[in-house]
């Protein structure tokens, strides 16, 4: 195990591993770091940790020190120069006719090496331009040539799902992406739908392609011939994400039906002709394929009772109100006994007077009856807890009216 800590000298670039020789660093903390190029500045975005000898290319350089108020200074001067280097060269480029791009401008810790980025459809004869640069700045000059995808993460941006690019804020590098995974992930094939500010395509796609090839593999292809619980019949259609496909039956005219893929048994994969000699098993072998998850898909509903949302609330509703009734009453019955009798009859005497009442023993009190009262317009009469409660006009089923019955419960 050796011990580390993580780097980085750009927002979303890359991570490089040191040694802490000792110190020890927060994340966020700024510290100067031995680099092949000399003393660079960089921010630590993970603290002191141990990890494999085999994750770790050695030498390990090590950590110089703690930056100071000093080295902050000095990081801040040379931003203002960069800015400064940026149009003088773009300036010199407009001049010499060169096809190129500036991107950005980056200095050294110590000042004695720029280094132009550019982007350039082909190659760029430089050589005039080096020189030019080499005698208004005194400094070692390099051009660098990067690609469209280096340039977004450098100057940052917003995607189409309106958050920053991922290349500018957490990739360290960038996977290869390919039109298969779109065509796996059942996207659109337009260009402009799964390409990138950069125009390459999105590295989201790479994201949850594991995902899907995992599922390609339990789900059968389009235009399979299987067996299903109502019969054999071909695919027409295959949701990845749910697992589930529409079959087409061979014996029934109507709309192709959604089953699970554990509901389906692969005769054939992919196109082609129907498996000579083959005979669809009877209808109680099928039968076994059939799964209760499976007729709740097919059913429309996914919970257990009613599938209507208004049908479940106004009971919940009615419960509450009913239980909320019940204690009213309670409390009503409770405060005319403890005000009225021999309690009221005892006040006026003193307490000398007052006689102790014998107790009595506990009895069930039987339930108070109510009387009958006429039903309200919006109850039905329809045996003991069968009434109708109201239903507010947006809760009503279309066409269902207030003659409908409420579910039994």
């Amino acid at each position: 195990m050796t011990e580390i800590i993580s780097v980085r000298f750009r927002p979303g670039g890359k991570q490089y591993y040191f040694d802490p020789a000792g110190l020890t660093v927060a994340e966020g903390q700024s510290v100067i770091v031995e680099t092949g190029k000399g003393l660079e500045y960089g921010a630590c975005v993970r603290h002191n940790t141990m990890v494999e000898d085999e994750s770790v290319v050695q030498p390990l350089r090590p950590v110089v020190r703690l930056a100071t108020e000093k080295d902050e200074k000095q990081v801040r001067e040379n931003r203002g120069k960069e800015k400064d280097a940026l149009r003088t060269c773009q300036q010199l480029v407009e001049r010499h006719g060169l096809d190129m791009k500036l991107v950005q401008v980056e200095y050294s810790f110590d000042g004695n090496k720029i280094i132009f980025f550019f982007t350039s459809d082909g190659r760029v004869d430089f050589r005039a331009l080096v020189k030019d640069l080499a005698g208004i700045f005194r400094a070692r000059i390099e051009l660098r040539q990067i690609g469209v995808r280096d340039e977004a993460r450098m100057l940052g941006g917003f995607g189409i799902c309106g958050k920053p690019f991922c290349c500018a804020q957490f990739l360290d590098e960038f996977q290869p992406v390919s039109i298969k995974m779109a065509k796996t992930q059942n996207l659109s094939l337009n260009p402009t739908k799964i390409s990138g500010t950069c125009g390459r395509l999105m590295c989201c796609l790479k994201y949850e392609q594991g995902a899907y090839e995992d599922a390609v593999k339990r789900c059968p292809k389009q235009e399979s011939f299987v067996e299903c619980p109502d019969g054999a019949g071909t695919v027409s259609s295959v949701n990845l994400l749910k697992e589930q496909v529409k079959v087409r039956l061979e014996d029934s005219s109507e709309q192709p039906k959604s089953y699970l893929t554990e509901e389906v048994r692969v005769i054939r994969h992919g196109k082609g002709k129907r498996p000579e000699g083959y005979e669809v098993p009877p209808k109680a072998e099928l039968e076994k394929l059939r799964t209760q998850e499976g007729e709740r898909l097919r059913g429309g509903s996914h919970l257990e009772g009613p599938a209507d949302l208004g049908q479940v609330l106004d009971r919940y509703l009615g419960d509450n109100a009913n239980q909320a009734r019940q204690q009213a009453d309670t409390q009503k019955q409770g405060g005319r006994r403890s005000r009225g009798g021999q309690n009221r009859s005892a006040q006026g005497q003193p307490k000398a007077q007052r006689q102790p009442q014998p107790q009595k023993q506990a009895q069930p009190k039987p339930a108070p009856q109510k009387e009958a009262q006429p039903a309200p317009s919006g109850e039905v009469k329809g045996g003991q807890n069968h009434k109708r409660r109201y239903r507010p006009h947006h809760r009503r089923k279309p066409g269902g009216g207030q003659g409908s019955q409420p579910p039994q419960s």
